[in-house]
C-alpha cells in the first residue's frame, strides 16, 4: 500500500481522527493483532467468537500505528480503553497513546472501502479468478503465464475474502504490471461486495459446481452469484468461461464486455487437441484459430489441461506471446496438500486433503487413475457443506469411481459410507473396507499393513476430517515431492 497518513486515511473512509497521536502513517494492513509488518493499520474484526477491538493495544505494541475502532468514539474513550488494555504497562500506554485512533461505523465496511480507495489509486489491469473449484490452481497458472510478459502480483495465500480482497488489493506495489486476485464466496451478496472492490478489467469462472450449495441453494444461485464478478468490469473487460462446463456453456459477458470460451469441445475459442498423458503428465496441442501451440504440463489431471487453457486465454488476449506463455506454465507445481505426489518405499502417495467437493473429488480419483500403480487404493473421507443433497452427492462419487481402475475404495467418516454405497451399486465386487471417525487409528494399523510396493494411494477430504495427518503418515519427509497441482 502507498504509504498514508492517518488523518488521509480518516479521509478515505469516511471516518473520524478520535486520536491523533503522533501523526504517523501506514504502509500495510494487518486484521491480526500478533502479526505486524512495519507502520501497519490494525482493523479489529467482530466475530463469533471474539472481537478484536479487544486487542488493539496489544497490536499496538506489536507495531501497528493507525487502527480503525467502532467502539470508541471520543477521546475519554481511547483513554479509557488505553488504560483497560495497557494494565498499567507503561511502555505500552506510551505506544498506544503515539498511535492514530480513526473512528469508522463498522470496521469491516471501513476496511472495504479502503480498499476500494487505494484500487482507485493503482489502475492497473486486475484479471479476476473465480469457480466453485480450482480458483487457486488457475490463479497460479495465469500469473505463470502472463508473467512471460508482465511483473506480475497475485492474490498472497487464500485471501479472496470480504476481508481478504480489500487487502489484497491495497497491497498491491507500485512496480506492478498487472494482477491477478481470487474473489470467493460463499454466502448470497459477498461476491458483488468484493467486485466492486477490485473492479476487474477481465474474469475467469473455471466451473459451477456445489461447493457451498447449503448456503445458496443450488446450481443456478451459485451461478447467479458468481457471475457479480462482472460488476465492477469496465466496458471492453472479457469474461473467460469453461465452455465444457454444463452451466457455463451458455453463460454470456455482460452488456459491452466480451465472452471467451475454454475446454476440450470443438466450439470453444480456446481448445485443446492431441491430449495425451506420459508418463501421466498432460501434453497437449492448445488450439486457437489457426494457431497452435504444444503445451506439456508438471501437474496432473485433466482438470489442469483446463485450467492451463484459462491461462493461455488471458495470457493471449493481454499480448503475451502464446509459445512464451506455455513455457512458463511448466514452472507450475502444485499446493502443499493439493494432489501433490510423493513417492516412498516403492509406492506412491496422493495428498489432496486440503478440502473436497464432488467435483474436485472426481478429479482426483482422475489422477489416480492415470498413475501407473501395481494396485490403486483411494481413502476417501467425507464432504462437507453440500446441503440437504449431501448423500446424493456422496453416492456419485462413488459411482463415478466405481468406472475407474481403482482396485480398492477406503471410507472414513459417516458421509464417506455413502461413497461405498454408490460404488458398489455400479461395482459390487469393488473391494471396500469403511472405518467411521472415531476409528481412525484402526484405519492407520490397517493402511499400514496392506500398502506395498507398487501401490498408489490417494488420500482426499474435506479439510475438518483432518486426513491429511493419515497422508502425512506415509509420506517421506525426506524426500522432494513430485506435484499434480490440484483444485
Amino acid at each position: 500500500m502507498r504509504e498514508i497518513t492517518a488523518r488521509a486515511l480518516a479521509g478515505a473512509v469516511g471516518g473520524i481522527l478520535v486520536h491523533e497521536g503522533d501523526a504517523p502513517s501506514v504502509e500495510h494492513i494487518s486484521l491480526d493483532s500478533r502479526k505486524m509488518t512495519g507502520n501497519d493499520l490494525f482493523v479489529p474484526i467482530i466475530g463469533e467468537r471474539a472481537d478484536g477491538h479487544d486487542y488493539i493495544c496489544m497490536a499496538i505494541g506489536n507495531g501497528a500505528k493507525a487502527v480503525f475502532t467502532s467502539r470508541h468514539k471520543t477521546e475519554e474513550e481511547v483513554q479509557e480503553a488505553i488504560f483497560t488494555q495497557c494494565k498499567g504497562d507503561k511502555e505500552k500506554e506510551t505506544a498506544a497513546k503515539a498511535a492514530a485512533w480513526i473512528c469508522v461505523p463498522d470496521t469491516r465496511k471501513a476496511l472495504q472501502d479502503l480498499g476500494a480507495y487505494c484500487r482507485n489509486m493503482h489502475p492497473l489491469p486486475l484479471v479476476g479468478i473465480t469457480g466453485s473449484v480450482g480458483k487457486t490452481t488457475t490463479r497460479e497458472m495465469v500469473a505463470a503465464a502472463l508473467s512471460a510478459g508482465f511483473l506480475v502480483y497475485k492474490t498472497p495465500g487464500n485471501s479472496n475474502s470480504q476481508v481478504g480482497v480489500p487487502i489484497t488489493v491495497a497491497e498491491i506495489p507500485e512496480n506492478a504490471e498487472i494482477g491477478v486476485i481470487e474473489l470467493g464466496m460463499s454466502e448470497p451478496g459477498e461476491m458483488a461486495v468484493i467486485a466492486e472492490i477490485a473492479a476487474v478489467d477481465s474474469a475467469v469462472m473455471t466451473n459451477i459446481g456445489v461447493t457451498h450449495i447449503e448456503n445458496l441453494g443450488s446450481r443456478e444461485n451459485i451461478l447467479k452469484e458468481k457471475l457479480h464478478i462482472q460488476d465492477g468490469m469496465k466496458a471492453g473487460g472479457i469474461l473467460f468461461v469453461n465452455g465444457d462446463n454444463d452451466m457455463l456453456s451458455n453463460v454470456h459477458a455482460k452488456a459491452g464486455c466480451y465472452t471467451v470460451r475454454y475446454g476440450l469441445g470443438a466450439d470453444n475459442d480456446y481448445r485443446a487437441e492431441d491430449l495425451s498423458y506420459p508418463d501421466g503428465f498432460p501434453s497437449f496441442t492448445m488450439v486457437h484459430g489457426e494457431v497452435r501451440v504444444p503445451v506439456k504440463l508438471t501437474v496432473m489431471g485433466e482438470h489442469n489441461v483446463m485450467n492451463a487453457l484459462a491461462a493461455l486465454a488471458v495470457a493471449d488476449a493481454y499480448g503475451v506471446p502464446l509459445a512464451d506463455a506455455a513455457e512458463k506454465l511448466l514452472e507450475f507445481g502444485g499446493f502443499k496438500n493439493r494432489q501433490q505426489i510423493y513417492h516412498k518405499n516403492g509406492y506412491t502417495i496422493v495428498d489432496d486433503t486440503y478440502n473436497a467437493s464432488p467435483d474436485s473429488m472426481k478429479a482426483a480419483i482422475g489422477v489416480l487413475s492415470s498413475l501407473p500403480a501395481g494396485r490403486r487404493i483411494a481413502v476417501l473421507a467425507d464432504m462437507k457443506e453440500l446441503g440437504e443433497n449431501t448423500i446424493q452427492f456422496h453416492r456419485e462419487v462413488g459411482a463415478f469411481l466405481a468406472e475407474k481402475p481403482v482396485d480398492i475404495l477406503v471410507v472414513y467418516g459417516e458421509l464417506a459410507q455413502a461413497i461405498a454405497e454408490g460404488a458398489k451399486k455400479v461395482k459390487p465386487d469393488l473391494h471396500v473396507v469403511s472405518f467411521e471417525e472415531d476409528e481412525k487409528e484402526d484405519m492407520l494399523d490397517w493402511l499400514d499393513a496392506q500398502i506395498g510396493e507398487g501401490d498408489a494411494v490417494l488420500f482426499k477430504g474435506s479439510n475438518s476430517m483432518k486426513l491429511g495427518e493419515t497422508a502425512a503418515r506415509f509420506i517421506s519427509v525426506e524426500k522432494t515431492p513430485t506435484s499434480s497441482g490440484g483444485e
